[in-house]
């Protein structure tokens, strides 16, 4: 009898250590304990930087560095940085905390595995909104093969405020990026996962991000390989001029007065609270969120601490000081429905936003295109807005009858334009892969629906079609089979492309060409049922 009671007691230990151990994980923190979620474990809201709160704020990321006495909670869900976002239905749109630097962990249940590789995903948003709880990785988890990491990162004037000098230089939010991948580079291995299978995996802004990020030549430290959904650091959305106008424009808003130095106006910023500066976002909106990246990256001064560039992307590019990793680059077949689905939407007199351009063209088009800070003077912003209209929309009025024409310009201004260039300085100048695809299979329920409030126009393939398959959201469900099918050879070509040992990569059984060497561009078309090659001439 008293065998067996110990035999009972071993057996109970050995099945709580078993429950426990995946949970538990030592850092040189100390202890933090995750949470089982049945089909994956999680270990989130985990600080990689000390807060930028008081006298931090709107400074380079501190590496957080305190020990923990006690078992640390990863079980709390991510939250937002601070932020004033679209996607909030009411006039006051602020949301989040300043306290939000920290990574979130997701690990699949697989016992065929030991250890994992890793994507590490940083969000979308217009370097204004946006967060790790965002976007779902229950397809990731589902496959059992990846673990992600989620990173969290100052947003809007907190992240990307720059007086263009030393004293604010800007990009703190990519600066904290950069910390996060460090931090995933030297702790992800107490996780299961491999530090020398890493892919940097972004959307939208997050994709601008992470090409900003490959223009470190150490990136490739960081990282094995580098994918880019909807978003390149040449979109002229992603760098833009006239930071240091904006910054003392947001200081005189929040009553720091009309000032004179940056040190001033660093002073001045830091004593008010966060909610008042992020809020004065709204002022520098001229037409629902028009611009919507009104705080972004900048080149920043060569005597900043440890800037992310001092050079415009395009110029890093052509110097070759850039990371050598294998990358994927891509855009939807109709990525302007990002932007240009908000004009379909009604206004209280019946009528629909797009016909707001027919008076307001000149105004309105320099903001929606992001060249009313590299034009220096107004009769050069009238003649590129002149020069679009005519070649896009010739003699037609602005009308929901030429919503697609209206369309395109977004497509191509605000991505395609940027993808076609990137792809091309990178294969001519570096020795890596650059592999690039266009996304072409509409999703029911994408953003289009979402942002023109209607569903009685046929929309295209719009911006994150393609992105919702990997990181699934609930508002484009439910998915039909074809998209099941999409998601699966997504998750495995990203699978495939961090493991692979030469950085070929396919999908489903499509070979991607490597552009580099080659006379023309060329991409894999990606539709509902097939995928093949498209040359771009």
């Amino acid at each position: 009898m008293k065998d067996n009671i110990i035999l009972i007691t071993l057996l109970c230990v050995g099945t709580a250590s078993a429950f426990t151990l995946p949970l538990l994980v030592e850092l040189p923190h100390g202890k933090l304990r995750g949470r089982d979620n049945e089909g994956y474990y999680s270990y989130e809201s985990i600080p990689y930087a000390e807060p930028p709160l008081g006298d931090l704020r709107f400074e380079a990321p501190q590496k957080y560095d305190r020990q923990w006495n006690e078992i640390f909670d990863a079980t709390m869900p991510p939250v937002r940085c601070m932020q004033w976002t679209q996607f909030i239905h009411q006039e006051d749109k602020l949301t989040g905390s300043e306290d939000c630097l920290t990574v979130s962990i997701y690990k699949p249940k697989n016992s065929s595995r030991t250890t994992f590789p890793v994507l590490a995903y940083v969000h979308g948003g217009c370097f204004m909104f946006g967060g790790q709880i965002e976007d779902g990785h229950e397809p990731i988890m589902a496959e059992g093969n990846l673990i992600v990491v989620k990173i969290g990162y100052r947003l809007g004037p907190l992240g990307f405020l720059s007086t263009g000098d030393s004293q604010i230089p800007g990009n703190n939010g990519l600066k904290d990026q950069r910390l996060a991948l460090q931090w995933i580079k030297e702790n992800i291995a107490s996780f299961g996962g491999e530090p020398e299978n890493i892919m940097v995996f972004g959307y939208s802004a997050g994709a601008a991000a992470v090409h900003l990020q490959m223009l470190q030549e150490d990136f490739e430290d960081l990282a094995k390989v580098a994918v880019t959904i909807s978003g390149n650091a040449l979109n002229p959305w992603v760098v833009q001029e006239g930071g240091r106008r904006r910054a003392f424009e947001m200081g005189r808003i929040v009553g720091c007065g009309l000032l004179s130095t940056s040190l001033d106006l660093k002073n001045c910023l830091k004593s008010k609270d966060a909610e008042q500066i992020v809020t004065a976002v709204r002022q520098f909106l001229v037409f629902g969120y028009v611009p919507f990246t009104p705080f972004g990256p900048v080149v920043e001064p060569e005597d900043a601490t440890n800037p992310i560039i001092t050079q415009h992307p395009i110029e890093i590019i052509k110097s070759g000081k850039f990371a050598q990793v294998p990358w994927l680059i891509s855009n939807a077949q109709e990525d302007g429905i990002y932007n240009a689905a908000s004009l379909l939407a009604r206004q209280p007199n019946g009528k629909e936003l797009i016909e707001e351009l027919n008076s307001r063209w000149f105004e309105l088009a320099p903001h929606l295109f992001f060249y009313r800070d590299s034009m220096k003077t107004i009769e050069e912003m009238d003649e590129r807005s002149r020069e679009l209209r005519q070649e896009y929309l010739g003699n037609q009025s602005f009308s929901v009858d030429n919503y697609i024409d209206v369309e395109r310009i977004f497509t191509d201004i605000l991505f395609v334009n940027g993808t076609k260039r990137s792809i091309d300085l990178h294969r001519r100048i570096g020795k890596s892969p650059v592999y690039g695809y266009v996304y072409d299979n509409p999703t029911d329920l994408g953003n289009f629906f979402w942002l023109a409030k209607r569903n009685d126009i046929q929309s295209g393939t719009g911006h994150g079609d393609d992105f919702y398959h990997i990181f699934e959201n609930e508002l484009t469900k439910p998915w039909r089979p074809d998209e099941m099918l999409i998601s699966k050879n997504l998750i495995k070509m990203l699978e495939q492309f961090i493991q692979s040992d030469n950085g070929s990569l396919r999908y489903d059984n499509c070979e991607f060409p490597d552009n580099v060497g080659k006379e023309k561009i060329q991409l894999l078309s990606i539709k509902r049922s097939s995928c093949g090659i498209i040359e771009l001439s």
